[in-house]
């Protein structure tokens, strides 16, 4: 699962009312997929296993695939959707954020796969901080993500329920993001005082293998790999209206300690985000949300997996100010088609707090 908290925006408006800029949030994540020969996988890590012994090795192949690829389904980074990614901030603020997710919902198998009816009940909270600054006469931010993450995943084994559950730090996400036209590095006065401008941002993401891993299971809260995201994306302001367009692709590297020692890589996966959002007044906005993803097949000691992804899902955001410095972000998103992996309903609060340089 992966939280929106890299988010920096709140509409130009704010920023002639206490010169503030107010933050977005974005986290990421990917998915592992894999089978093992010679192993009966511990589900539960409890002493309950599953029978893989009755199926035929391209079965249990697949099999052993789809429950990876369902344990880390809710933490696939394409799945995120970010408002006003790269809408431009004043330099010199800093942004500590706190965030809650909450996802349910099925996870979609190749038909082939003899698991069926697999539902998930997933966890997120997340501690962040945002620092924006100038780099090379532009507007830029970098961030750092430490996630928790904790919850259920349980489905049928030919005609047997099988229930696991998990709990644990999840990878270290980290982002880097500056404006490449459009946003100059401005002050908080001299930006309050800058009509709105179209912007072209770039953007790197970051996934470290940092979080909870157990080589011995097959379903695991870390990826146990790098992952790495570069994205450019479009913001254009028409009154209190703003449209966005973001292209980017998640890259892989190996995981060469996957369930006993085997090699799992994954084909990379494009990313494509479109966004609509309206300002009611300063530092409150509502944007409604669309993002389609596409890639990502697996392959374990070069072994080609039926896992191919090619979803879309839609969603609405609302930013919200408290007092001064505070606000509250409040975001919805559920699957709109789903080929393969999780077709999950998400709900996620944060709650923000920023300042500036004396």
């Amino acid at each position: 699962m992966f939280l929106q908290t890299f988010d920096t925006s709140e509409g130009r408006e704010g920023y002639g009312e206490f010169r503030e800029p107010i933050g977005r949030a974005g986290a990421r994540g990917e998915r592992r997929v894999g089978y093992p020969r010679r192993h009966k996988p511990n589900m539960a890590g409890s002493g309950t296993r599953l029978d893989f012994a009755r199926m035929r090795p391209s079965a249990l192949r697949l099999a052993a695939a789809a429950l990876a690829a369902a344990a880390a389904a809710g933490r696939l980074g394409a799945q995120t959707l970010d408002p006003r990614a790269y809408a431009a901030n004043p330099i010199g603020a800093s942004f500590a954020l706190a965030s809650y997710a909450y996802q349910t919902g099925d996870v979609v198998f190749d038909p082939t796969v003899p698991i069926t009816d697999v539902s998930a009940k997933l966890n997120a909270g997340a501690l962040a901080y945002v620092r924006t600054f100038g780099l090379f006469g532009r507007s830029a931010n970098a961030g750092v993500v430490v996630p928790y993450v904790w919850g259920s995943l349980e489905g049928n084994v030919f005609e047997e329920r099988r229930r696991i559950t998990r709990s644990g730090f999840a990878d270290l996400q980290m982002r880097f993001s500056t404006n490449i036209l459009g946003s100059p590095a401005l002050t908080p006065a001299e930006f309050a005082r800058q009509p709105p401008k179209t912007t072209l941002g770039f953007s790197l993401f970051v996934s470290a293998p940092s979080g909870e891993y157990d080589p011995t299971r097959l379903i695991n809260i870390s990826a146990h790999r790098w992952a790495f995201k570069p994205e450019l994306g479009l913001s254009h302001p028409m009154g209190k209206w703003v449209f966005e367009l973001y292209g980017g692709v998640w890259f892989f590297t190996e995981n060469t300690n996957f369930f006993g020692g085997q090699t799992r890589s994954q084909a990379p996966i494009g990313t494509f985000q479109g966004h609509v959002s309206y300002t009611f007044r300063p530092r409150m906005w509502l944007a409604a949300d669309a993002t389609y993803y596409t890639g990502g097949r697996t392959t374990v000691n070069g072994r080609l997996n039926a896992d191919l992804q090619t979803n879309s899902r839609v969603g609405l955001t609302a930013a919200l100010p408290i007092h001064g410095p505070h606000s509250v972000k409040l975001a919805w998103s559920r699957g709109a088609s789903t080929r393969i992996g999780a077709d999950f309903t998400t709900y996620q609060v944060t709650y923000q707090f920023l300042w500036f340089d004396r």
